[in-house]
């Protein structure tokens, strides 16, 4: 006789709690990713342009578009499915009684960071991912528009990684479950970058997490996150023999 164990598929407000933040992000970079990684799409900007400006049109419209999935869309989600938490709740606010506390580790993880990324971007092998734009010369408004494209898609990704997946699932879950889930998507997402990165996501998702909880707010996450961008990336600039930078150029 056919038989088969019941499942207890009972839906409340602590389910939705942890389902709809796990799905969000998922399907939020499954579709960032594929769109980002498109060869079609990265065609159409190479079509049109020649080689430097179709670089920096291309990654801008990753960065922006990432903004876009990564942060808009599970936000309208996440504010529709789960009307009762709202975008403070998520860490997107300022709390006073921490500001003290978030900029003195803004400025803690920066002086610890910043200085190894920048001798990290002498090594050829990170050349291989950084700068994104691979523009042959760089120029005043390359610059802007590469730091621009940064700060908008980390305000999106650490929006979704470190507010939505992260506040969601602590009540449900408890802390260290919910910094485990949130790690190893985090992690995961690095893996295209390839080992070294996907290992270090592992501790600083860990610091992230722990700093986002203590603080009650995604800034530390997010302003420490945009600084390493920025130095990794203008830095490969300034150590990559392959690439002028030359201010007042077309």
């Amino acid at each position: 006789m056919y038989q088969h164990f019941s499942i207890n598929a009972s839906w409340d407000l602590s389910v939705a709690r942890i389902f709809i933040p796990v799905i969000c992000t998922l399907i939020s970079f499954i579709i960032f990713w594929f769109v980002a990684q498109s060869a079609k799409i990265k065609a159409r900007f190479y079509e049109r342009n020649d080689f430097d400006s179709a670089s920096v049109k291309h990654i801008f419209f990753t960065k922006y578009f990432g903004f876009l999935t990564l942060g808009i869309l599970p936000a309208i989600v996440c504010l529709f499915a789960l009307p009762e938490i709202s975008l403070a709740e998520y860490g997107l606010t300022f709390i006073p009684e921490t500001t003290f506390f978030t900029l003195i580790w803004i400025l803690g993880l920066s002086a610890v960071v910043l200085p190894l990324l920048y001798f990290n971007a002498k090594k050829p092998e990170n050349w291989v991912n950084y700068p994104q734009i691979r523009a042959k010369v760089w120029t005043r408004k390359t610059v802007v528009i590469n730091l621009l494209g940064w700060f908008l898609y980390l305000l999106g990704y650490e929006f979704l990684f470190r507010g939505i997946l992260l506040f969601s699932l602590v009540e449900p879950l408890g802390v260290w479950p919910a910094i485990a889930v949130n790690i190893a998507l985090y992690s995961a997402t690095h893996i295209p970058k390839g080992l070294a990165e996907a290992i270090g996501a592992i501790p600083l998702g860990l610091i992230f997490c722990l700093l986002t909880l203590a603080s009650g707010t995604i800034w530390i996450a997010f302003i420490v996150h945009v600084a390493m961008a920025w130095t990794n990336s203008l830095t490969s600039v300034k150590f990559n023999p392959d690439i002028q930078y030359i201010p007042n150029g077309k």
